[in-house]
């Protein structure tokens, strides 16, 4: 058994306990959410959107999906969306890929922990795509959840553009969370 490397590997997930969401710092969300408590969001989102979503979900797949997703971000930090953009194309994937492979390259179980990952990228198929909602909605979800705690508005830019989904249950899912959001606004 590799202890070492299994205890480096376990290390790097508690970091995400300690890596602030920073997008929400920029907003003036204070105390934000860490990142492992949005890849929890992630994950529970997406254990319950599975039931819904009218096709055959291999559920342990989709969490293994959901637990990774931002696993990369214990080394990268979470470097938002805005300051990926100006970055050369393609290099956010690679350098995710690059530190997956030094996280889980050694790691007993790395192998097929590597292939999950990489299937979340490709999202072709449905427990990636399953995922890629998740993620969305519990953006959505926190957002409004911050909203409501302190009334911040700087949060405005997250619902200007309506988001795409997949499955059409999250579709719905999000139009209900816009619909309670202007409710709270107009009420």
């Amino acid at each position: 058994m590799r202890i070492e490397t299994t205890l480096s590997t376990l290390m790097h997930g508690n970091q995400l306990k300690q890596t602030t969401r920073t997008g929400w710092g920029q907003r003036g969300v204070a105390n934000a959410e860490n990142v492992a408590a949005h890849s929890y969001g992630v994950a529970y989102t997406a254990l319950i959107l599975a039931p819904l979503v009218g096709q055959p979900v291999d559920v342990g797949k989709a969490l293994t999906m959901a637990v990774l997703h931002d696993l990369p971000e214990s080394l990268t930090s979470d470097i938002p969306s805005p300051a990926w953009r100006l970055m050369p194309e393609g290099v956010k994937p690679r350098v995710e890929d690059q530190v997956m492979e030094s996280i889980l390259g050694d790691t007993a179980g790395g192998d097929e922990l590597l292939v999950a990952w990489h299937e979340l990228h490709e999202c072709e198929t449905t427990e990636s795509r399953l995922v890629g909602d998740a993620d969305k909605l519990d953006l959505y979800l926190q957002a409004l959840v911050y909203e409501q705690q302190t009334g911040n508005r700087q949060l405005d830019e997250f619902w200007q553009r309506p988001a795409e989904f997949h499955f059409t249950e999250s579709q719905a899912i999000y139009e209900a969370l816009v619909r309670r959001r202007t409710a709270q606004t107009d009420g």
